[in-house]
Parts: structure tokens; sequence; C-alpha cells
């Protein structure tokens, strides 16, 4: 060993760059580990900026149940004192979460919701409708069935559009609200034509759009030179999902791990304390 050699001593670090690289973590990462190392990374670890973007991906693994999950998710929001820019959350996501997390967080940029199916269009719609600085929406396998949107849509919107299909509200109400995004991810989505129109008529921005296993859609003649003259990157109906974060055949198991035994969790606090954090 080079005995001349001498290593970094990260807690000499600037608090901001040390927030930066705690940023790249995931919410239980940072809960039960990064804050424990010394009183420097717990001060740091409770910082707003630390809590700018939010990743709550694939945490069922580490245990607890939906119910747990949202109160952590809602003790992370909080840390973020308003300041939270993106989001990301797998599974458990329910309106009410939704509504809190839009509620606290005017300045959200992106938002990817992964099989959060207790998540209804009606809930989805209103929640976007308070996030008008949105500039990423993905939505995966999340139900988003209930009834029309006519009466979620703000009255405050411009250019009311009229909602037809339950199946197109979604897409309508995207291309309504959200006329800044620049990319947009409907993976699974009962989305027709209709929907895709509207969007690419309303989200001048939009560079990226992922509709795979949106078999509603049909990407030919006039539609399909629209959408190559106006999209940067488009991932059709029938595109590989090899790239796909989570496997496709397994959601309906996910589903029922997640969701069999939610009515049944345990009532928390809302304090972080409380959770142990």
């Amino acid at each position: 060993m080079n005995q001349g050699h001498e290593y970094p001593n990260w807690l000499e670090l600037p608090p901001e760059l040390t927030s930066s690289i705690l940023n790249r973590l995931g919410v239980m990462e940072i809960l039960e580990s990064a804050q424990k190392v010394c009183r420097s990374w717990r001060r740091i670890c409770k910082e707003p900026l630390t809590w700018s973007k939010i990743d709550m991906r694939n945490v069922g693994h580490m245990g607890g149940s939906s119910h747990e999950l949202e109160k952590i998710c809602r003790h992370a929001v909080d840390r973020s004192q308003g300041g939270l820019v993106e989001i990301e959350i797998w599974h458990f996501a329910t309106h009410d979460l939704h509504n809190y997390i839009a509620d606290s967080s005017s300045k959200l940029r992106s938002l990817k919701l992964a099989m959060c199916y207790l998540i209804e269009n009606e809930g989805l719609i209103e929640v976007i409708a308070k996030l008008p600085l949105l500039e990423v929406l993905e939505v995966s396998y999340c139900s988003l069935s209930g009834e029309p949107l006519e009466s979620i849509v703000p009255s405050s919107c411009p250019n009311q559009m009229t909602f037809g299909e339950n199946c197109d509200d979604v897409a309508l109400a995207i291309a309504e609200i959200l006329p800044g995004l620049t990319r947009l991810q409907l993976f699974g989505n009962r989305l027709t034509n209709v929907g895709l129109n509207a969007i690419l008529d309303r989200c001048p921005n939009l560079e990226y759009l992922d509709l795979r296993q949106c078999i509603n859609v049909d990407i030919v003649g006039d539609m399909e030179r629209r959408c190559y003259e106006r999209i940067k990157v488009l991932r059709r109906p029938n595109d590989p999902v090899d790239d796909y974060p989570y496997c496709v055949s397994d959601v309906d198991e996910m589903s029922e791990e997640y969701y069999g035994n939610y009515s049944a969790a345990s009532d928390y606090s809302d304090t972080g304390e409380d959770l142990g954090f």
C-alpha cells in the first residue's frame, strides 16, 4: 500500500455537492442509510435541496405495506418544502397521495407513475391540472378508469375541449392542460387516434412519445407522417419492451402483491419521527 496516498475526506465536501450526490439516491437509501452516516450528512439529508428529486421505484422489496410507503413518501415531500421538481413512484400511489404531492409541489416538472392501480382518470386529471409547469409525464400500467372528466378539468383552462369516449379522456385532458410537455409516456394506455391527434395539436414542444402497448392507436398513413414530422423519438405500440424497467408479464402478479391487503394495512402517524426517521 502506498503510504503517501491521501484518500478524500467526503465529510469535507461542500454541502451543495453532498446534497447533489445524495439527491441521486432513492428515498429509502437516504432515510435508512445515508442520513445515519454522521451528523453532517443527517443535517444535509434534512435540507430541501436534497429532496428536489424523489425516487420511490421498486421499494416494495424493502418491506412495509403500501400504506407505510405512502406515509414515507409524504414525509419526503414535506422535507422538500415546496422545492420538489421530479418524482417517480411505482405501485403504491393513491388519489390522496397524488393530490398531496400536487398541492405541496407547484414547481414539479416531472411526474412518473407505474402500476399505480388505485389512481383513476379523474384523480390523474385533477392532479395534473394543478401542475402547469409539468414537462415530463410518464404513466405506465395504471388503471385509469372512472367517471368522465368534463367536471374535473378546471374552468380556468382556455379553449375548453369536448371530452369523448372514456378511453381518450386522459389524452384529451393532457393536451388541454399540459401544452409544455416535452416527454410523454402512456405505456399500455387505451387512447385512440383521437387522443393522439389532440396531443400532437396542443403539445408543440413534445419531443419524446412512448405509446408502447397502446393497442388502440393506429400509426399509419397521415398519422405516421405527422408523428415523424413532430416527434424526435417515437416508440410505437408494437415496439419491443426489452428496455422497459420491469417485466410486462409480471404486472398482474405485482398488482396483487401490492394491493391485495391494502385495505388491511396498519395505521401510522404522519410524522417522520414516528416512522423512525
